[in-house]
């Protein structure tokens, strides 16, 4: 946090107080915690986030999948002469 709180200007108490809620609300509310298999402290807390890293882990699979399809339907001129068996 420090790292961010001293990127503004703390020119007054205010001012602090007013980065340093802005700070621990994104950190509890809309930050996944390293700790936590994709959830925010206050779904971890509230006990909101137990689907999360289902939701991730599907997410994951279905990117890899998407990826998996789109390279496999790329083509070039090089690799398709590389495979010609016929010429």
């Amino acid at each position: 946090m420090h790292q961010w709180l001293y990127l503004n200007t703390l020119d007054t108490v205010a001012t602090v107080e007013k980065l340093v809620t802005f700070y621990v609300e994104q950190h509890n509310v809309h930050m996944p915690h390293s700790a936590f298999p994709g959830q925010t402290p206050n779904e971890i807390h509230f006990g909101t986030g137990e689907d999360i890293p289902q939701q991730l882990e599907d997410s994951r699979i279905a990117a890899r999948e998407s990826r998996l399809k789109s390279n496999r339907v790329q083509t070039c001129q090089t690799c398709e002469e590389l495979v010609d068996i016929d010429g």
